[in-house]
């Protein structure tokens, strides 16, 4: 019997081993435990416990004593254990002394289950269908597409009939000479989140994020078990929440309880990347310095941008009504319509590949994007760790890793997929090798690697204030004016107090350096739409 978020349930909870980027000395550390019912796993957890309480690692697949489970999959779970005087005895530390040494040869993995991401990832490769719906798409004969890469029409035709194989070099040639095929595709961060075990909120904005602390609000909050919340400029965008110091009222003794997350939305990547600009660094410089302060992933959101149109999200749809796709997860859900916008999810935390009309949902808020359609990778902890691994470690470009997940883990097809297609042992190849695929989504997944990996920085702005009242307002105030009102407004507006929210998003917006850095760039922000290359190391422009 364990309860789980205040609710009793029938299972046992197993231990199933330590995660990769948990294996740290520390009081508190992570754990993957299984709720086992009826002798069969049902739900897996990654849950916090203290070292001290949890006393030795228990063997993998023997019952662990944890009464408890509270959490969310975005902010993490914690447990609490059944205490005992055995348990007191912190024995955990030399077990975890003994895993340091086996995570430093080599790679590390303790529990690899058929569904983990770190198998190697399958990858498509450029072939002759895709030339073929490329030319349909820029209604190119095979002429002129020679004459524009100057080349033969033979050649071609060869590549056409599968008679020559499609290199790299022409691959790249064919982008320099339609650039709309490598630019309107690009891949980006979207959402951020790291906790750092170590650290408290002024830590992180001093130390690893290097922002100026005057543009942070400090508010109390209950969210993620935390109680404080360090918002910069006031806004939910970049956030840090953690511990407010408590006094002990019988010693006075200011107690600091350490341990805090880093929140960056999808906006908040956005002002990030201004603050990484200004620093001279990249996502890459970033995240081996988090490392550095055993910071670990808890989220990471990638986005892929089809601002070709290239993606249908209506095809897609129709797609999954009639069961044309294949995908690693059982569990999938449509979601919208036609008029506001379609959204498709496949599989739940920690993985989720997600697709949706972007245009539809930033027109829906009222704003505008060039971005069509959006396809996500949404991973949380060890699935997020992996990417980040995969990246910094293995010499691997972010958009290689990308596409290759996307391509390993869901395929669209124009054909139907048999029942006893999908009961095969080897159901993706059965799928590929019988089923046509969808052009759209096999081209997208083929010309992926060669897609650039962007930042784009921007500044702190008041654009949804100034949205909402042109929307909302002007029409009142046009009224009051007309009325003879407008000497009422003017003077409400210049003796008004402001919040402490406002007052930072002032700050915030008027400051042209966000960081601490020793010597700020001169950027130009002029032209939003600046755009810089995360795979170039010195973040020239893109």
């Amino acid at each position: 019997m364990i309860t789980i978020n205040n609710e009793p349930t029938a299972y046992t909870p197993i231990f199933l081993g330590t995660t990769q980027h948990s294996l740290r000395l520390s009081l508190q550390i992570l754990i993957m435990v299984g709720m086992k019912l009826h002798d069969e796993i049902v739900e897996t957890y990654n849950v916090t416990v203290s070292s001290i309480e949890l006393g030795h690692l228990p063997n993998i697949g023997s019952e662990i004593a944890i009464d408890e489970i509270t959490g969310s999959e975005l902010s993490g779970f914690k447990a609490k254990l059944k205490q005992s005087d055995e348990q007191m005895q912190n024995t955990a530390s030399t077990e975890l002394e003994k895993l340091l040494d086996l995570k430093n040869v080599g790679r590390y993995q303790l529990l690899k289950g058929k569904d983990n991401m770190t198998q190697d990832m399958n990858t498509l490769e450029f072939d002759a269908n895709h030339l073929k719906y490329v030319r349909q798409i820029l209604n190119a004969s095979q002429d002129s597409l020679a004459k524009q890469l100057k080349i033969t029409r033979q050649t071609v035709n060869r590549f056409e009939t599968g008679e020559q194989k499609i290199s790299d070099r022409f691959l790249d040639k064919l982008l320099i000479a339609y650039p709309d095929l490598a630019e309107n595709i690009e891949v980006q961060f979207d959402w951020v989140s790291l906790t750092f075990p170590d650290l408290n909120s002024q830590q992180v904005i001093a130390d690893v994020l290097r922002l100026q602390e005057n543009l942070f609000l400090e508010r109390p909050t209950s969210q993620n078990f935390y109680t404080r919340e360090m918002a910069f400029a006031g806004e939910k965008n970049i956030y840090i929440q953690d511990f407010a110091p408590v006094k002990n009222p019988e010693t006075q003794a200011v107690d600091q309880k350490f341990g805090t997350t880093l929140y960056l939305t999808g906006k908040g990547t956005r002002l990030f990347e201004k603050a990484l600009l200004e620093q001279s660094m990249n996502w890459r410089d970033f995240f081996e310095k988090a490392r550095l302060y055993r910071g670990h992933l808890t989220r990471l959101d990638i986005a892929i941008n089809d601002k070709w149109g290239l993606l249908s999200m209506n095809d897609l749809v129709k797609a999954v009504q009639e069961k044309r796709f294949w995908s690693k997860s059982k569990s999938y859900a449509v979601h919208g319509n036609v008029d506001d916008g379609w959204t498709v999810d496949f599989g739940k935390s920690p993985f989720v590949i997600r697709a949706y009309d972007k245009h539809k949902e930033q027109a829906n808020k009222g704003y505008d994007t060039d971005v069509k359609t959006r396809v996500e990778l949404e991973l949380h902890q060890d699935k997020a760790e992996y990417v980040l691994d995969e990246w910094l470690n293995h010499d691997k470009k972010l958009v290689d890793i990308t596409f290759d997940i996307l391509y390993t883990y869901l395929w669209f097809t124009n054909g139907k997929i048999e029942d006893q297609q999908l009961k095969s042992d080897a159901v993706r190849d059965e799928i590929e090798a019988t089923v046509e695929p969808m052009p759209a989504w096999s081209l997208l997944t083929a010309l992926g690697k060669k897609m650039k990996f962007v930042r784009e920085p921007k500044k702190q702005s008041v654009e949804r204030i100034e949205k909402w009242v042109l929307k909302s307002v002007v029409p009142s105030l046009a009224v009051l004016k007309k009325t003879g009102h407008w000497h009422e407004i003017i003077e409400a507006i210049n003796t008004v107090e402001l919040s402490a929210e406002h007052e930072k998003l002032v700050m915030a917006t008027t400051k042209n350096a966000i960081t601490q850095a020793s010597k700020q760039l001169n950027i130009n922000f002029e032209k939003p739409t600046k755009k810089y290359n995360e795979d170039d190391q010195q973040g020239k422009g893109a």
